[in-house]
């Protein structure tokens, strides 16, 4: 019998409060891991802020406007959201090789598979709420949160899945869930919470 290893892609996060790390589900979704691959190996979110944290519910990052540690970047009802993406009109590969293009804003298309929840410890695209929104921007689900699944029904909001922590959630990003949170603005971190880097392997 002859056995044929599945390949594992891992993502690295180190941050100013620790390093945590997160499996992408290439074979499920290779667009979005491709997207989100292709803008780490451009060491595109290197150096960025967390820009939101909601206790029991979500650490939202990877807007590249959130390079000044002392701005807050707001929620995606913002006007100007679309700046908050990927580099419009460039190319990546997704995870089975074929080309896709972001759009003028810097967005890739849904990729919605059904089974695939928004579970607490999973990585989710964030978006503007419209159909195709997703770039750059991502969220960690602090805690099960169906009502953002695409196929729960009970809300128009449809955020993909595309990885799960397995390494560091309940440390790393437990801190950051809890860390004191902005007098000024009730999503913000008082002190700033910057991804110093993010690499990706793959064994």
């Amino acid at each position: 019998i002859r056995l044929v290893k599945t390949m594992v892609t891992t993502v690295t996060f180190e941050t100013s409060e620790g390093t945590f790390k997160a499996e992408l589900f290439t074979d499920k979704m290779p667009i979005t891991c491709g997207n989100f691959i292709d803008l780490i190996n451009q060491k595109y979110y290197d150096g960025l802020y967390i820009h939101r944290i909601v206790p029991d519910y979500c650490i939202q990052f990877g807007c590249p406007n959130a390079k000044n540690p002392h701005v807050y970047y707001g929620t995606l009802e913002e006007e100007g959201c679309g700046e908050g993406a990927g580099p419009p009109e460039t190319a990546f590969k997704s995870c089975t090789g074929k080309e896709h293009t972001r759009d003028e804003f810097g967005n890739i298309e849904d990729e919605l598979i059904k089974g695939l929840s928004n579970k607490e410890g999973t990585l989710s695209m964030a978006n503007s709420g419209e159909p195709d929104t997703g770039g750059s921007q991502f969220f960690i689900n602090v805690k099960d949160n169906p009502h953002l699944d695409w196929f729960d029904g009970s809300s128009e909001s449809a955020h993909p899945v595309f990885g799960k922590i397995i390494e560091g959630y309940d440390t790393i990003i437990k801190k950051i869930e809890h860390a004191e949170i902005s007098e000024t603005n009730s999503e913000q971190p008082a002190t700033p919470i910057q991804m110093k880097s993010v690499t990706v392997t793959t064994s």
